[in-house]
């Protein structure tokens, strides 16, 4: 609702116009819209909350990543997203230096791929770390060999499997890492003036830093585009309440293996009898036939058994649970 004047106000407007002191057809002027200009060689297919929703899904990535390659890389890896924005592919590929790490990432469902770049400089610290060191770039850029690529391509492909869960609220991909491209030249996968999406990601590796660009094509997008707002993002995120948490840590659980042993029994003899053993020997034990055994679950006696045949192998009957702490 407009704001409403006072008489004196109003009052105090007449005089001013009838005095000269405004001007009507300036004021005229001064109330028209200003019109923007339409770049179509740019046109804007990403709006403000494509873009927030697309770094919502990446920072939850980015905690994925932080969690996940440690276990690799055996060092802390601090994830944190930096910005994104929109812009034409041929400006995204024209920044590229070689040599440059580009995973070309399948998005099925979705059609087309979309680019994982990683900064040389992390590529060269990834494989010094996997191959014993300490992590350290090197002083002078060059070609990755057969063999650095074979070890990137496994981070490379860890990396492209965790996409699968932040996207989970607004489509379920299955992501495959195609291949790794070294030069920008052999990873046209749209046209050069085609829109893309860019999220930086800044990695940072013990003392290392770098950047993980993700290329995300309107093409590749267009079908889940109205899905990327941060209004359907929260509607389709599920509750889950602390009973279906523990069903799904037990059934988790429930696949763990565990070693499990039947001890016959124990008996001590000198070393000289041990080195003399011959087959046919017979060693006696410290229980009878009759005698229950003890069942270890791993290093904790948990049962107590009877042993016996079950088809043509050996078996135990458990007679009874040991719950003790």
């Amino acid at each position: 609702m407009g704001e409403v004047l006072s008489q004196n106000e109003i009052d105090d407007l007449l005089k001013a116009l009838s005095s000269g002191e405004l001007d009507m057809d300036e004021m005229k002027e001064n109330g028209e819209k200003q019109v923007k200009n339409y770049d179509f060689a740019r046109p804007a297919k990403f709006s403000k909350e494509h873009l927030r929703t697309m770094e919502i899904i990446f920072e939850h990535y980015g905690r994925l990543l932080s969690t996940n390659l440690p276990v690799y890389l055996r060092k802390n890896i601090q994830i944190e997203v930096k910005s994104s924005e929109a812009l034409t592919y041929s400006e995204f590929s024209g920044s590229l230096s070689n040599p440059v790490i580009l995973g070309i990432v399948n998005m099925e469902p979705l059609n087309g791929n979309i680019i994982l770049e990683l900064s040389s400089n992390l590529g060269y610290a990834i494989v010094d770390r996997m191959l014993g060191g300490e992590g350290l770039p090197l002083e002078k850029s060059r070609d990755f060999s057969e063999i650095e690529l074979l070890i990137i391509e496994r981070i490379m492909n860890v990396s492209t499997n965790l996409l699968r869960e932040p996207w989970k609220n607004v489509v379920d991909i299955h992501p495959r890492l195609e291949r790794i491209e070294t030069n920008s030249q052999f990873a046209q996968i749209i046209s050069p003036g085609e829109m893309i999406a860019i999220v930086t990601i800044k990695l940072k590796m013990g003392d290392v830093e770098g950047m993980m660009n993700v290329c995300l094509p309107y093409l590749t997008l267009e079908d889940i585009m109205d899905k990327l707002n941060t209004k359907y993002w929260y509607s389709t995120m599920q509750n889950k309440d602390e009973e279906e948490y523990m069903e799904a840590i037990e059934a988790l659980i429930s696949k763990a293996p565990m070693p499990i042993k039947a001890v016959l029994g124990t008996s001590t003899i000198s070393v000289n009898d041990f080195v003399n053993l011959q087959m046919g020997d017979i060693i006696r034990l410290d229980r009878d036939v009759d005698d229950e055994l003890n069942i270890f679950v791993g290093n904790i006696r948990k049962f107590t058994a009877l042993p016996g045949v079950s088809g043509d192998k050996y078996a135990v009957r458990i007679t009874s649970v040991i719950r003790e702490e």
